[in-house]
């Protein structure tokens, strides 16, 4: 019995000794793979809204943050894979687990906390992406319009002009819209004209006392609006107390699009059931249905990464360098081309919604399954 207790010790021992050294470098994964998604993709993101929408530098960045948590969920399976397979080298590599296997201990028991690190990891993911993702996406997408609403308020300004122009089909630009306002002051624009030139057959221009931006587009207060051909003839007018238009505001449709990371399961089943028969786009309704199952496929993504990283991390006795960096690489870039492929596959409806999110964890768990048995039962 004593035996036994002092064989249970070590294990312990053996289990936090394995698990100490998978955190150490989890927690760096996360560093270099938040940070290299962010760069990549986040901080483009951020540019493109400062300079194409107009959204001011701070708020950019709030949106960017807002951004975060979905940033730090994609880079979790990345981290997990990442220090399974440098911890296991390095232990490989210094003849550790050589001694451990000598003792007894087979590759399933010391690979058990790295599988349950996984297994938490995996909990984790599903939680934040139920829980603060859809939270933060659906507030990032408000902001950007609220911002979007309250560009071009030059508060103090007087007898200025501002002008919107657009990229013809041969690379020219040409006016769309041209503003001109007497003065600004508490964000309302006073005595406003503007001369709408977006439609080729026909112009517009509204007059009126003052006007103002918002999510809903310009509002005008106490004005008239002509519409008339090129010729200057007149074909109709209107007076009004109130008007609202969508001048300046082409990209809010994009901004305000629904978007399946601002749901958690419940609300995106839901979303999915009510508009089944509102989409005409049967590709907008099948990238929905995608994302659903992808809200429980990605999650389980770490789980089959590690299954298949814990195998290839093991080095041969005659091989005495570390590539574990080098496979972590290589089973992401495997995983995510054939992320890539499924979901292009899936969106063009050429295979289920169901395996579209699924192929990728399904064609790595065979390929880690065969390679875990491979290295558990046979000696190399």
């Amino acid at each position: 019995m004593e035996k036994l207790q002092e064989l249970k010790d070590n294990l312990s021992i053996l289990d936090r000794y394995i698990m100490i050294q998978v955190l150490e470098i989890f927690i760096m994964g996360i560093v270099i793979f938040t940070s290299i998604i962010f760069a990549s993709d986040t901080f483009i993101t951020l540019i493109k809204q400062i300079t194409l929408y107009g959204i001011p530098f701070n708020i950019a960045m709030m949106i960017v943050l807002l951004n975060l948590p979905q940033v730090f969920v994609m880079a979790i399976p990345m981290s997990v894979l990442f220090s399974t397979v440098m911890t296991l080298n390095k232990l490989s590599l210094s003849s550790e687990i050589t001694v451990m296997r000598a003792c007894g201990i087979g590759l399933n028991r010391i690979a058990k906390p790295i599988f349950i690190f996984a297994a938490s990891m995996s909990l984790l993911t599903f939680t934040i992406n139920e829980t603060i993702v859809p939270i933060t996406n659906s507030q990032s997408k408000t902001l950007a319009v609220w911002a979007l609403g309250q560009k071009n308020i030059p508060n103090g300004k007087q007898n200025f002009t501002f002008k919107e122009t657009k990229t013809n089909e041969d690379g020219s630009t040409t006016m769309k819209r041209l503003f001109f306002v007497q003065k600004c002051e508490d964000n309302m624009l006073k005595n406003v004209s503007v001369v709408d030139f977006s439609d080729d057959n026909k112009l517009q221009i509204i007059q009126s006392q003052a006007g103002k931006t918002s999510p809903d587009g310009w509002q005008f207060l106490k004005g008239a609006a002509y519409t008339m051909t090129k010729s200057e003839n007149i074909l109709n007018s209107v007076w009004f107390a109130q008007s609202t238009a969508d001048f300046g505001m082409d990209v809010k449709d994009k901004l305000t699009e629904d978007e399946a990371t601002q749901y958690n399961i419940i609300a995106l089943w839901k979303y999915i059931e009510n508009n089944s028969k509102k989409h005409h786009d049967p590709k907008t309704h099948s990238i929905f249905k995608i994302e659903l199952h992808n809200k429980f496929a990605f999650p389980f993504t770490t789980l089959v990464l590690v299954l298949l990283g814990v195998p290839l991390a093991i080095t041969p006795p005659r091989v005495r360098y570390n590539r574990g960096f080098l496979f972590s690489i290589l089973i992401i870039f495997l995983y995510y081309l054939l992320r890539a492929l499924s979901l292009s596959l899936g969106e063009e409806m050429k295979i289920t919604p169901m395996l579209a999110a699924w192929i990728p964890n399904v064609i790595l768990f065979i390929l880690g399954s065969l390679l875990y048995y491979r290295k558990v039962y046979t000696i190399t």
